[in-house]
């Protein structure tokens, strides 16, 4: 009877085990997939072709943009957009002036102002002045400023001063916002909002849910292969008591 008894209470841990390991699995598995397709639906894969952002995304370096619309631009953000008098391709700079900001460089220890405001920009090239040029700009309504990181050797709104735009694109030529480097793998990481814009009225844009699909995918694969071992583990301690 003793014998019987602990055989029945094996065979039923087995089972309850069986049914956990099949409940670890198939919530891996949604979560696995559902992270990826959530990302998908959200994020698409940009090729950044010059080094007009370097240091912060090398030229031929592979991003992922958020799809977001142009009216949730704020200064400090990364974006995609594409401009007819700018060119016929997609491009990526940094917003660094909304409407109704008046942008100029540079102060006397080289830095740019916003509304009179220097601004410290960690990101930039190299160590000398915000731009090799001094500039002053008054951004239209309903328009960005932007400039490259690599402000020596960027084509942005500097050079289109003279234009009816005075230099700023419409906040509708943005398709999306870029959050993470994705390549080359040594680069991969996340692209953080600049600080200095913070205190600026209407601050920085909140971080997109790159972080959170993240977890997900990793989550879940780690539920699908640790529920996906027990089998194997189950049946050899099985063998072994046997």
């Amino acid at each position: 009877m003793s014998g019987s008894t602990e055989g029945g209470t094996d065979g039923h841990g087995r089972t309850t085990g069986r049914v956990l390991s099949g409940l670890t699995v198939a919530v891996g598995c949604v979560l696995f997939l559902g992270g990826f397709l959530w990302a998908a639906l959200v994020y698409r894969p940009y090729t950044v072709p010059t080094d007009s952002m370097t240091p912060t995304i090398e030229a031929g370096a592979r991003v992922l943009a958020q799809q977001v619309d142009g009216s949730e631009i704020r200064r400090g953000d990364i974006v995609v957009f594409q401009d007819s008098a700018w060119g016929d391709l997609p491009m990526v700079k940094r917003v660094v002036g909304v409407g109704g900001d008046k942008i100029s460089c540079c102060t006397r220890d080289g830095r740019l102002t916003v509304n009179g405001t220097p601004v410290e920009e960690p990101y930039l090239q190299g160590s000398g002045p915000a731009s090799p040029v001094g500039f002053t700009a008054a951004v239209p309504a309903g328009r960005l400023f932007l400039l490259g990181d690599h402000r020596g050797d960027s084509l942005d709104s500097r050079g289109h001063l003279t234009d009816g735009g005075r230099g700023a694109v419409p906040r509708s030529a943005v398709s999306a916002r870029v959050d993470a480097r994705a390549w080359p793998l040594g680069s991969i990481g996340i692209v953080e909002r600049p600080a200095a814009f913070s205190a600026l009225p209407g601050g920085i844009s909140e971080p997109g849910p790159l972080r959170l699909l993240t977890l997900c995918v990793i989550t879940g694969a780690v539920l699908v292969l640790g529920g996906a071992a027990y089998g194997p583990i189950a049946r050899r301690k099985g063998r072994t008591h046997g």
